[in-house]
C-alpha cells in the first residue's frame, strides 16, 4: 500500500501558511509501514480539487486529504468528493450532538451552517473531531476506483493530528502488511560531510530494507535509520544493530537516539543528576534560558537566567572585571569565563553557562568577525574544585540564525561538561 497526501488551501499556495500537515501525516504513515508516494498542494478551486483527487485515486491505494471541510464558502472538499463518488450526504448523530453541545456551552445559537458541519458522505466511516466541529471521513471509494481508500480531514493541524492518532492510524495499521522502525540519531557539533565519512562503512553495508537519511538543520545534522519488513522482531533487531554501529563510530557527537531536542537532553540530564543550572547571556539575549525553560519540568533544575547585554551589566550583575573587558574585549574567552564564574557564584548553582559574541550584521573585525561567539561553562559539583572551560566558535548566518547557533553551542558545551561529570 502506498499513499498520496493532498493539502488543500489557497493560503498554502500563496505562502500565507506553512504546510505542517503533510509532514506530520507522512511521519505517522511511515511508522506503520505505509510509504508516501506524493505530497500535493491544491487550490480551493472545485475543479482543481476534483482533478487532483481523481489523479491520486488512480495511482495510490490510500489518499489523505486535509482542508476544505469547514463552514466557509471556500470549504468545498466534501461537496467535490461527494459528487465525484456519486453519493449523498447524511448527518452523523455523534458529530451533530457534539456541535450542538459546543455552541450551547458558548451561549451561541446553532445555525444551519453549523448543523451542516455534521454531514458526512454516505457510506463513510466517521472520524470524530475531538478538537473541533467538522468530522473527518474514511471512504471506501468502491469498485469504480478499485476499492481504494480516501481520507478527508480538516486543515486545522490540532484537529487533523488528533484524527490521525486516534482513528486513521489504528484503522489502517492492519492493512499495511509491514512493520517499520524509525530511529533518530541526534548529533551535535559535526557537519554532514564529516559525519558521513565516519560511518561510510556502516552505510555501505546496510541491507536493502534499511535506509539512512541525513537531515541537516540550522543546529547540525540528524540521522534517521529506517528498517522495514514483515517480521517485527527481525525489524527491531536489524534497526538496533545499525543504530549501535553508527553510535559506536560517531558517539562523541551523538546526544540522543530518540526524537529529543538538545535542551530536552540537557534538562533531563540535570534532573537525573540532581543538579541546578543558571545562565548568563549577552549576544543570545535570553535564548538559551528560553530554550531550557521550554522543556516541561525545567523548574526542577533551572534557577535563573541573566541577560547582561552591556559591559556595565556584565560588571554590575556578574562581577566581570572592567580591566578584563578593556584588555580582551567583551567578546573573548576571558570575559565569557568571568561571566560564567560570576553567574555560578551569585546563583549558588552547580553549573553555569555564559555567552558573549557578535551576532551581526555589524560589529565584526578581521580578528573577531561577525558570527564569533565565546561560550564558557563554570561548574562546582559537590565538594569538587571550581572548573571553568571556555571555547570560541565562528558561525555563518544572519543575525537570527547566528543567535540560534550561538545558543546551540552553549547547550552543547553544557551537555559536554555534564557528561564528563561522574556522580
Amino acid at each position: 500500500m502506498k499513499a498520496d497526501i493532498i493539502s488543500i488551501g489557497d493560503e498554502l499556495l500563496k505562502g500565507h501558511r506553512v504546510n505542517t500537515n503533510a509532514p506530520f501525516i507522512a511521519i505517522e504513515l511511515g511508522r506503520i509501514g505505509i510509504p508516501v508516494n506524493r505530497i500535493i498542494t491544491c487550490s480551493d478551486d472545485p475543479k482543481a480539487i476534483r482533478d487532483t483527487v481523481t489523479d491520486s485515486l488512480g495511482d495510490a491505494e490510500l489518499v489523505l486529504v486535509t482542508g476544505g471541510l469547514g463552514p466557509t464558502r471556500d470549504d468545498r472538499t466534501r461537496t467535490v468528493v461527494q459528487e465525484l463518488l456519486g453519493r449523498g450526504l447524511v448527518s452523523d448523530p455523534g458529530s451533530y450532538e457534539r456541535i450542538v453541545d459546543i455552541f450551547r456551552k458558548r451561549g451561541r445559537e446553532v445555525t444551519e451552517t453549523m448543523r451542516d458541519q455534521a454531514l458526512v458522505i454516505d457510506g463513510s466511516v466517521t472520524i470524530p473531531n475531538t478538537k473541533g466541529t467538522a468530522p473527518g471521513m474514511i471512504i471506501d471509494c468502491g469498485e469504480a476506483f478499485g476499492n481504494r481508500h480516501l481520507v478527508l480531514m480538516p486543515g486545522v493541524p490540532a484537529e487533523m493530528e488528533a484524527m490521525m492518532k486516534l482513528t486513521v492510524i489504528p484503522f489502517f495499521t492492519p492493512m499495511s502488511g509491514a512493520f517499520i522502525r524509525h530511529t533518530p540519531i541526534m548529533t551535535m557539533g559535526i557537519g554532514e560531510t564529516q559525519l558521513a565519512g565516519m560511518i561510510v562503512d556502516v552505510e555501505d553495508g546496510m541491507p536493502e530494507h534499511t535506509t539512512l537519511s541525513y537531515l541537516p538543520h540550522a543546529a547540525g545534522v540528524s540521522l534517521m535509520v529506517s528498517t522495514s519488513g514483515t517480521d517485527r522482531q527481525a525489524v527491531e533487531d536489524e534497526n538496533r544493530r545499525i543504530v549501535d554501529a553508527i553510535v559506536s563510530r560517531a558517539g562523541a557527537f551523538v546526544y540522543a537516539t530518540a526524537d529529543e531536542t538538545l535542551e530536552e537532553v540537557v534538562v533531563r540530564t540535570l534532573i537525573e543528576r540532581g543538579l541546578r543550572v543558571a545562565v548568563a547571556e549577552s549576544c543570545t539575549g535570553g535564548l538559551v534560558s528560553s530554550r531550557l525553560t521550554d522543556v516541561p519540568g525545567s523548574s526542577e533544575c533551572f534557577l535563573r537566567g541573566l541577560v547582561t547585554y552591556s559591559n556595565e551589566a556584565k560588571e554590575d550583575l556578574l562581577g566581570v572585571d572592567a580591566e578584563t573587558i578593556r584588555l580582551h574585549g567583551a567578546v573573548s574567552e576571558s570575559v565569557a569565563s568571568e561571566m560564567a564564574r560570576g553567574c555560578l557564584r551569585k546563583s549558588g548553582v552547580d553549573i553555569a553557562v555564559a555567552t558573549t559574541g557578535i551576532a551581526g550584521p555589524g560589529g565584526g573585525s578581521p580578528e573577531k568577525p561577525v558570527g564569533t561567539v565565546c561560550v564558557a561553562v563554570a561548574s562546582k559539583f559537590g565538594e569538587g574544585a571550581l572548573q571553568v572551560e571556555a571555547s570560541t566558535f565562528t558561525m555563518h548566518g544572519d543575525r537570527r540564525l547566528n543567535k540560534a547557533r550561538f545558543s546551540e553551542a552553549a547547550l552543547r558545551a553544557l551537555l559536554a561538561r555534564l557528561r564528563s561529570f561522574s556522580v
